[in-house]
């Protein structure tokens, strides 16, 4: 599908629309990060003054897990044991 041409004046208007709908999106980008940034800043202020009338917050106390028995805990070996026990079923390292 062709495209007509245009005359250079329908371009020179068609640059300027778009130029005017640049500044326009821009201005409503700015508009909406400006307002952002104000909402955040009376958020934050009302969330400090909310958490400085509160009483501070202690931290509940950890109850010790019982440890298991001597019997239970299994020994743990030394490398070098387990190297030679895999050594001696036939393993190659």
């Amino acid at each position: 599908m062709a495209t007509p041409t245009k005359t250079p004046a329908e371009a020179q208007a068609l640059k300027a629309r778009r130029e005017a709908d640049g500044k326009k999106a821009m201005a409503e980008y700015e508009a909406n990060a400006e307002a952002t940034r104000a909402k955040t800043e009376r958020l934050r202020a009302l969330r400090l003054a909310r958490d400085a009338a509160l009483p501070p917050v202690v931290a509940p106390v950890k109850v010790a897990k019982k440890t298991k028995s001597a019997k239970a805990k299994k020994e743990t070996g030394k490398l070098s044991d387990w190297i030679k026990t895999q050594e001696d079923s036939g393993r190659n390292f």
